[in-house]
């Protein structure tokens, strides 16, 4: 029985620790990228195979592929965000955010392509801020809304290759904590947090029955439906987000 080769980027914390966790515990050979050296050193020992690489680096994605067998799955997890106007973000954030979440994952995918096995499947992790935007995200969004159309666009250049875009809301991990050190965002929308495990498990899901996208939770995927029909409504809810201090 063939063992399928599944690469996880951001692997090292939060979602990407538990994706790689479950993977390993499903029997796939996991190869995982981050850019702690320690926490690397710990997926060593649960059985993955760490490389560490940042993938802001031309360089470092290039010397990743280098190491990488063909593969079944690409889970291109990883992703920076820093909740804030965008006139109160400086300038080296802002290039963070583009370089991370939209610069890396279209890279890597590029380069990936030819490293896919005939059945290869590319997962990539966006955002509901990919399809509708709310105060103080207007950059992170913006950042996620172009990955979501390269998702959608690369859908039909990758074919037959299959490709899934995993949109949750807000997850409960340190991605969150770091966005938004200030913890107003957090507790506006405390009730609505997903577990890392329940997104894991989603996207882990996706690998042995792919699908078009996963909205999480599934109610969040009226919001882009409703957004279209009535954005001043879904814009005005959105704001209130960010509003406690």
């Amino acid at each position: 029985m063939h063992k399928k080769k599944i690469l996880i980027t951001g692997a090292t914390s939060g979602l990407g620790l538990h994706m790689t966790k479950l993977c390993l515990a499903k029997g796939y050979e996991v190869y995982a990228t981050g850019r702690n050296e320690v926490s690397l050193t710990t997926l060593e020992k649960l059985g993955a195979h760490p490389i560490q690489a940042d993938l802001r680096e031309m360089e470092q994605i290039d010397a990743l592929l280098q190491q990488l067998p063909k593969l079944d799955v690409a889970i291109i997890n990883a992703g920076v965000g820093i909740f804030e106007n965008a006139f109160h973000l400086t300038d080296e954030q802002i290039d963070t955010m583009i370089d991370v979440n939209v610069k890396a994952p279209i890279f890597l995918a590029k380069r990936l392509f030819a490293n896919m096995q005939k059945e290869g499947h590319f997962i990539f992790i966006s955002s509901q801020a990919g399809k509708v935007a709310t105060k103080k995200a207007s950059v992170y969004a913006s950042t996620k809304h172009a990955l979501t159309g390269f998702i959608d666009g690369f859908r039909h250049e990758a074919a037959p290759l299959k490709v899934t875009g995993i949109f949750p809301g807000p997850i409960d991990t340190p991605f969150l904590q770091k966005a938004d050190a200030a913890g107003a965002y957090r507790q506006a929308i405390a009730h609505f947090l997903l577990t890392p495990e329940k997104v894991a498990n989603a996207v882990i899901k996706t690998i042995e029955h792919p699908v078009r996208s996963v909205n999480l939770p599934w109610v969040m995927g009226l919001s882009s439906k409703l957004y279209a029909i009535a954005p001043t409504l879904v814009e005005k809810l959105g704001s209130n987000f960010f509003n406690k201090k």
